[in-house]
């Protein structure tokens, strides 16, 4: 069922307020100058790096390591993915690099 440009426009007016409010929110809940509570600097150092072991453990979890190509594919590219990351320390080159590694690694070699 097709949507009418009236809805859709509101759907899209919807999530952007909802964009904007998540990044508002923050700003008025830890005003300049109020001291931000040790649990929510404790999230913010190790939320990341769960999130991307939670991620990274999600896409291998169904890797055929007893048949095909054995994972390879995948350990190649997680490899190239985590090296790049120590190095340049950039998660959007990092995980650009790998996935473009990956797909190249499936399309054309195995």
């Amino acid at each position: 069922m097709p949507l009418s440009a009236g809805i859709s426009f509101f759907i899209i007016l919807l999530v952007a307020l909802a964009t904007f409010g998540t990044r508002v929110i923050p700003f008025l809940v830890f005003p300049r100058g109020k001291e931000i509570p040790p649990v929510v600097q404790y999230l913010g150092k190790v939320l990341t790096p769960a999130v991307i072991g939670m991620l990274v453990v999600y896409c291998l979890k169904e890797t055929p390591v007893l048949s095909g190509s054995h994972g390879l594919p995948e350990l190649i590219a997680v490899v190239v993915t985590a090296g790049l990351h120590v190095w340049k320390r950039n998660n959007l080159l990092s995980i650009g690099v790998g996935t473009v590694l990956y797909m190249v690694l499936v399309q054309t070699i195995f």
